[in-house]
């Protein structure tokens, strides 16, 4: 099963260097040669060295998308691949070594498994804002149970660290690109969820930067994306489009 790690990055150079080493270090641990897992990195209008860093990852292949957005970048990126699997961290994330193995597990081990996700692992965080974090990341959980489960209604997948079967991003029409940040998750988590199962595990983390977090607070960001998956999911639309870049030193 071949499967295709599809990392978006504007202006990461700060960040991308580790993310691009964990990522070798998971498909090293897998086993996998170039046939059964490519690694690409859209460079979304880029205006700093994110993509001359790129370039000194053999293994790494730079797609351009000179149309700035998260979705646009997605898209972009799973068009120039060729994996049954499209994996989608971030330029912020440091992917576990064993990610791409359980994720191999996880979708060969299920046909009807269409989309998985796990939770993010702040790297970054100071202790305090750590655990408000989980405490909040688990009454999300929660109503994800609630509305997968009881209500039928899409599911939960985490920016930055997801899978979807190419066959479900093709049913599907692959991202919205009208969506230009928060609920973009969100949204092919419902639409998925038409064509077969979305699983969130708690196996399956993803350490990732808090920096979002930092910069605008823990509860502005939680009610923000609270109320993007709301909408998202309920109407079909995220009520928030206007959203801040923030980069490490700016």
């Amino acid at each position: 099963m071949r499967i295709s790690i599809v990392i978006p990055a504007y202006n990461e150079e700060a960040v991308l260097e580790p993310c691009l080493k964990a990522v070798e270090r998971a498909v090293a641990f897998a086993h996998l040669s170039p046939e059964e897992c490519e690694i690409l990195l859209v460079n979304n209008a880029s205006t700093d060295g994110t993509r001359d860093i790129a370039l000194k990852f053999p293994a790494v292949r730079v797609v351009d998308e000179p149309r700035k957005g998260l979705t646009r970048a997605r898209q972009a990126g799973f068009a120039a691949s060729s994996g049954e699997l499209i994996a989608n961290p971030d330029a912020d994330t440091q992917m576990p070594r064993d990610w791409i193995a359980h994720v191999l597990a996880e979708f060969s081990g299920d046909p009807w498994l269409m989309a998985l996700s796990g939770p993010p692992l702040y790297y970054d965080l100071p202790l305090a804002k750590r655990i408000l974090v989980e405490m909040l990341i688990m009454i999300a959980f929660v109503s994800y149970l609630i509305n997968y489960y009881v209500l039928k209604k899409g599911g939960m997948l985490q920016g930055g660290n997801f899978v979807v079967r190419r066959s479900a991003l093709e049913s599907i029409g692959g991202y919205d690109t009208s969506i230009e940040f928060y609920g973009e998750d969100t949204d092919i988590a419902r639409r998925v969820s038409k064509i077969g199962k979305v699983r969130w595990t708690w196996t399956l983390p993803m350490y990732a930067s808090g920096r979002r977090l930092m910069a605008e607070g823990v509860m502005t960001i939680s009610y923000r994306y609270t109320l993007n998956y709301l909408s998202t999911l309920f109407i079909k639309r995220p009520v928030t489009v206007a959203y801040r870049d923030i980069r490490p030193g700016r």
